[in-house]
């Protein structure tokens, strides 16, 4: 039954307006004081050495191109440990600029620029030479940045950046970013998020890896290649475990290396075992690794669907992961801070994190991947401001609304946020890039495409795509509500009613998912954002708070003996307002510690 009460009290407050309440993180706080962030590579799937980082202190502006500020790369202008900590008006353009090492191009070698992640619209000029640009706020990309490095005439090599975000204003991805923060939603921000980093390679080079691996020990390793010549070039590959070779091969691109490891060792949370790859193209030599596993959504012995890893039943007991900070908002203060997160939530004995509405920095799968956290992988969201009746009060209050309503034609594109085309090209580019850049972690078992109805179009054609890119993980296509009756979940949110199996008519044939629940608040004094909070449940004191939260997991643990396939709690860390966090948005406190 529907708890009115909570739901009025919920539905019926307002955010509270004004700046939030500073707040750093211990890794954030070493930064402020003066200690250079230490940097590791960013592609650790796809790793060469003598990567240079362009981190640091770069020449800022915002609205005009004067440049005469000092932004700290890669936070954005809005985050305090860029050294501005200010708003940025949608639209405006943000300019950067710093100088570029010198770096050795003899014999034909080719410089690439690496941009991780840039918010949203970009173009780069490298000695006044334009070498490309780039929209999207989430995936990263490279500029080859030879000739325009060959074109000075003297002097240091200058790079510049103009980026243009129009934020909420705009219909582009934009995840739960808001010019009027308050409740789930948080502070924006634009510009350079992400590293910047140059490599040089040869002229003919490695371009990217995927490897298949199956539980029998069956490796294939696809490769790709650019440069002159490289129809004809040949690779060579050598497994590694632990140091020692396992398994070679060499052959000319085009065709799939395909290699055999004796007595695979499979990863799973409990062994995250994983194999390490050499690449060699003549002088250019690539590092990688892999793991081996399987996943899947499939009858167990009774003829439930479960969650299946290596061929035996996993209940999923995951946590929502917003991937937000006080000091570094959607970027993490350091690898350190990542890992601290993952550790603290296999500590409190889960084994999934819903990444939620973000493609997070590439250092955190691989730390899933090594330290054995499994992860659901949201699609960023975006489109038109989006309504509150049809993405809150309707399904809140009229649970039949989850399957009757469609999201396919002009009319459902409009009610649900998704009118505009250029949005749709967006999203359906971003899911696929995405898949291409995640699907090689073992960590990564489950992909979820739209979330409670926001910016949802299309979902059972999307549903398709993915399983067309990637047939080896289970796809959530609807998160929340507003079900098309596709994908491997029946995928719900219980934030206002008893927890209890859910089963439909349109559940049939998939396995049942509590994908969000609980958002138990406490909120701990010197650690919040703001005075005014917001949660679903509140909690008068510490004692409180993890009674509360260990009877809700009690609960979600009992519905697996009654067909369900797992749940992901809310949440696991406070996000300013939002304080129903297992972790203070600080990190400084752990509420589930006595």
């Amino acid at each position: 039954m529907l708890d009115f009460a909570r739901v009025l009290k919920v539905g019926l407050k307002h955010s509270a307006a004004g700046p939030l309440i500073p707040l750093t993180t211990p890794w954030g706080e070493r930064i402020l004081a003066g200690e250079e962030p230490a940097w590791s590579h960013p592609r650790p799937q796809f790793a060469r050495d003598g990567a240079i980082c362009l981190n640091g202190w770069w020449g800022f502006s915002a609205g005009t191109d004067a440049l005469d500020r000092q932004v700290r790369v890669p936070f954005s202008p809005e985050a305090a440990l860029s050294g501005i900590g200010e708003r940025t008006e949608p639209g405006c353009e943000l300019w950067y600029r710093r100088e570029l090492p010198e770096i050795d191009l003899a014999g034909g070698k080719r410089a690439l620029l690496h941009f991780e992640a840039v918010d949203w619209e970009c173009e780069v000029w490298v000695n006044d030479v334009r070498v490309g640009g780039h929209k999207g706020a989430y995936l990263p990309f490279a500029l080859d940045i030879t000739e325009a490095l060959a074109a000075k005439d003297s002097g240091t090599a200058v790079l510049k950046v103009r980026v243009c975000d129009p934020g909420d204003a705009g219909t582009q991805l934009r995840g739960k970013q808001s010019s009027t923060p308050g409740g789930i939603w948080y502070t924006t921000q634009s510009g350079i998020w992400r590293d910047v980093w140059l490599e040089v390679v040869p002229a003919t080079h490695l371009t990217s890896l995927q490897v298949d691996a199956s539980l029998d020990g069956e490796v294939s390793l696809t490769v790709g290649v650019d440069g002159a010549g490289a129809e004809a070039a040949v690779v060579r590959a050598r497994i590694l475990d632990e140091g020692e070779e396992v398994a070679a091969a060499a052959g000319v691109v085009g065709a799939p290396l395909c290699v055999r490891i004796p007595q695979p060792r499979l990863w799973s949370p409990a062994d995250p075992h994983l194999y390490d790859v050499e690449l060699t193209l003549g002088d250019d030599v690539v590092r990688s690794y892999f793991g081996m596993r399987e996943v899947e959504v499939r009858p167990d012995v009774d003829g439930c669907r479960r969650f299946f890893l290596n061929g035996e039943p996993l209940f999923m007991r995951g946590v929502l992961d917003q991937g937000y900070w006080p000091d570094g908002l959607m970027t993490p203060p350091s690898p350190e801070a990542l890992e601290f997160d993952i550790r603290s939530m296999l500590d409190a004995g889960f084994n999934l994190l819903r990444k939620h509405i973000k493609v997070e920095d590439g250092r955190f799968y691989e730390l899933c991947d090594r330290l054995g956290m499994l992860v659901m992988q949201d699609v960023p969201c975006g489109g038109d401001a989006y309504s509150s009746w049809h993405s809150s009060k309707k399904p809140t209050l009229f649970r039949a609304s989850w399957t009757a309503v469609r999201d396919t034609g002009e009319r459902a594109h409009r009610a649900l946020a998704a009118s505009d085309a250029a949005y749709r090209e967006e999203w359906v580019a971003t899911c696929e890039g995405m898949v291409e850049l995640l699907r090689a972690h073992p960590s990564v078992v489950a992909w979820c495409l739209f979330n409670e109805g926001w910016g949802q179009f299309d979902a059972a054609e999307a549903a398709q795509r993915v399983w067309a890119l990637d047939p080896t993980r289970p796809v959530d296509a609807t998160s929340g509500w507003y079900d098309q009756g596709v994908g491997d979940f029946w995928s719900i949110h219980n934030y206002f009613r008893p927890l209890g199996p859910e089963r439909c008519r349109a559940a049939e044939g998939r396995a049942y998912l509590l994908s969000e629940f609980g958002g138990v608040t406490l909120a701990v004094a010197g650690h919040v954002s703001r005075e005014d909070t917001y949660g679903y449940v509140e909690a008068a004191d510490g004692a409180g708070f993890r009674r509360e939260v260990a009877g809700l997991l009690a609960q979600a643990d009992a519905l697996e003996a009654q067909g369900c396939a797992g749940f992901v709690y809310t949440q696991l860390s406070d996000v300013e307002e939002e304080v129903n966090g297992l972790l203070t948005y600080d990190r400084r406190v752990n509420k589930l510690a006595g």
